[in-house]
């Protein structure tokens, strides 16, 4: 059996655990069994991953899981998959699943493969995971020779497809221990597509000479429907919140378009988005390494390059409704 841990926010499944679920169906049609879906904590509309392919949905719903604490989530996976017999788990590679994979792989002696980006593959008995290294720039294959495997699914490397029906939420009692942390408060952005979810996502970096300029931004994001990103020298003078910061130390992302502006292009800036489906740059800088990682660029003055495009962006939804 695959188990997949369904992700909610505010009581509600995150669009990140329909491309958990329809992956772990995948996953499960490989191995000749079924994907089911575990949820912790409250959630009104969990039947629905029965539509991407969950075969049965458990949840396990107590006040004291409202907030995450990964030591308790971990131990309660880790008695689903005991007792259900589960021999693949699968996480989203999100802030919640990082932290979750190490104590499974540790709880369940189970092989750990981190950000995989494909289905993997059945070799003599064993699975074999596709997992990008050294910033993308090369592939690894990772054979798990544990009994069960655990690993995390990169954001949008597989678009889920609807194809079954709803199927009926069915509570789980487990032993549920007191926490030993207490979650105070939580602080996060709202309102927005997180960056790991994000299908659009418009970027900017210190081109933009002045957090005051950063309007013309915001009103493209606005018309494309994107998430807003920045780079890190950006997130650091305080330009933009560290939660927008994008990179090889920041969030790594792979949108289906990434709009960079202002931002020549550093190595580690550019591994974290160079899995992004397609990437346009715009520089005043023909030099800008940026241009070379680009499907498309634009040469030219930031402030005269972006409130054109948005005008025009404009434009065409006008006449395209």
């Amino acid at each position: 059996m695959v188990l997949v841990i369904a992700e909610t926010l505010d009581g509600k499944i995150r669009n990140s655990s329909l491309e958990t679920v329809y992956y772990g169906s995948k996953v499960a049609d490989i191995l000749g069994t079924s994907a089911n879906a575990l949820i912790i904590g409250p959630c009104s509309d969990g039947n629905k991953l029965g539509k991407f392919g969950a075969k049965e949905i458990w949840q396990i719903e107590d006040a004291r899981l409202n907030a995450f604490d990964s030591q308790q989530y971990a131990n309660l996976i880790t008695q689903v998959a005991k007792s259900k017999g589960a021999k693949v788990i699968i996480v989203a590679d999100s802030s919640m699943g990082k932290s979750l994979l190490g104590r499974l792989s540790m709880s369940l002696k189970a092989g750990a493969v981190r950000g995989v980006n494909k289905l993997p593959e059945l070799k003599d008995g064993k699975l074999h995971f596709e997992r990008p290294v050294f910033s993308g720039k090369a592939i690894a294959t990772c054979k798990v020779n544990s009994e069960i495997a655990v690993i995390s699914l990169m954001g949008n490397s597989l678009k889920p497809q609807s194809s079954g029906a709803e199927v009926e939420v069915m509570p789980l009692s487990v032993d549920i221990r007191e926490s030993k942390t207490k979650v105070v408060n939580v602080k996060r952005s709202v309102g927005i597509v997180p960056l790991p979810e994000a299908q659009i996502v418009v970027s900017a970096g210190r081109g933009m000479k002045d957090p005051s300029n950063w309007g013309i931004v915001e009103e493209l994001a606005h018309e494309l429907g994107a998430t807003l990103a920045c780079s890190r020298p950006v997130a650091d003078s305080g330009w933009r919140p560290h939660s927008e910061h994008v990179g090889q130390t920041g969030i790594a992302i792979r949108p289906n378009l990434y709009i960079a502006i202002g931002i020549s292009g550093a190595i580690q800036h550019l591994a974290g988005v160079n899995s992004s489906k397609v990437i346009v740059v715009i520089n005043k800088d023909p030099e800008a390494p940026f241009f070379k990682a680009a499907d498309y660029g634009i040469c030219g003055d930031l402030f005269e390059v972006v409130p054109r495009f948005t005008e025009a962006l404009k434009k065409f939804k006008s006449t395209h409704h």
